[in-house]
């Protein structure tokens, strides 16, 4: 594992393949190790990173792969379950993966002989978002260019169904009150549901379009953060149901937003790939400029490490490390 100044990146993890989607697991495992899990082409691989921000005697980034599923179709996005634990015996690994091909393939393994997949079939157009409900992982959500937010139960079965006024971009889940969704339209709008009544409860306006992700601060639920245009927008939704702030950031339209998970200033964003690189910018609410500049050859995905203040990107062949200060 080097540390790779060219490109500002901290460290660099080779890979088989372009890399699609990154996501750290959000969730406590019970390992020290931090799952992380990234998809290519056709698969999906399943590792553990230690860095030496945590651990003293590492040096640099420590990284191993668990697993490699085959996945047979390009990998668009990647979904961890609470229920993945290391620390079990056997050891459980549960993510769910969004695909080319429009289906949900949920994954359980025990890291030896049991390697399962379920297919969870019923959106009509690309699928933009998927995650777990956050409390007991017994349910999924997804939106999809079809103009629906669905939510399945472990059984591929649907339990619930929302029709949407344009593209489902982004869903996330409340980390605690787990009958709540937020739910990210194409059009700029942002939607809270009940799930128990099944129905919107409050909505935010971006004012601009295209939105092409949002996402909850799980450490202050009534902060939203989204990308629209070419910037970033951030909501507080006891004040009112448009952005308390916004700022250009993406000259090549902006992509994806992410929270960090420790720290409700701290954020991430990235832009379309452009003619020479994708950017990627980390942003402190109390900074007027970017905190941190970066750029990959061809960047997708964008993930928050659970416990430092640490992205990872996906690129040509390799997952990208961003390092910044609390």
């Amino acid at each position: 594992m080097k540390q790779d100044a060219t490109r500002n990146a901290a460290y660099t993890v080779d890979c088989e393949d372009y890399v699609h989607v990154v996501e750290f697991n959000p969730f406590e495992s019970g390992d020290s190790g931090n799952l992380i899990a990234y998809g290519g082409n056709n698969y999906v691989v399943i590792g553990t990173c230690t860095f030496q921000e945590e651990e003293a005697d590492i040096e640099g980034l420590h990284y191993k792969t668990l697993r490699t599923f085959h996945h047979g179709v390009r990998v668009d996005g990647i979904a961890w379950s609470p229920e993945t634990r290391l620390d079990s015996l056997p050891p459980v690994i549960k993510f769910c993966t969004s695909a080319a091909d429009l289906k949900i393939r949920l994954f359980t393994s025990d890291l030896q002989d049991k390697n399962e997949y379920k297919i969870l079939e019923g959106h009509s157009d690309f699928i933009n978002g998927l995650v777990f409900d956050p409390k007991e992982g017994q349910e999924i959500a997804s939106v999809s260019d079809d103009h629906t937010c669905r939510i399945w139960n472990l059984e591929g079965v649907q339990t619930a169904h929302f029709v949407l006024h344009s593209p489902g971009m982004s869903v996330c889940w409340h980390p605690e009150e787990t009958f709540k969704l937020m739910v990210a339209e194409k059009n700029g709008t942002i939607r809270f549901y009940n799930l128990l009544a099944q129905q919107a409860i409050l909505s935010l306006e971006s004012e601009q379009m295209p939105l092409m992700s949002a996402h909850w601060c799980l450490k202050n639920t009534f902060k939203v953060g989204a990308v629209a245009g070419n910037d970033w927008l951030i909501w507080d939704i006891t004040r009112s149901s448009y952005p308390q702030e916004k700022r250009p950031v993406h000259m090549d339209r902006a992509c994806l937003f992410r929270w960090s998970t420790i720290n409700e200033n701290l954020f991430a964003t990235t832009g379309y790939p452009g003619k020479m690189a994708s950017q990627f910018q980390i942003h402190h609410l109390g900074h007027p400029q970017p905190i941190l500049v970066g750029s990959v050859a061809i960047g997708s995905g964008l993930s928050w490490h659970r416990t430092l203040p640490l992205c990872a990107i996906g690129g040509d062949h390799k997952l990208l490390f961003w390092v910044t200060e609390m």
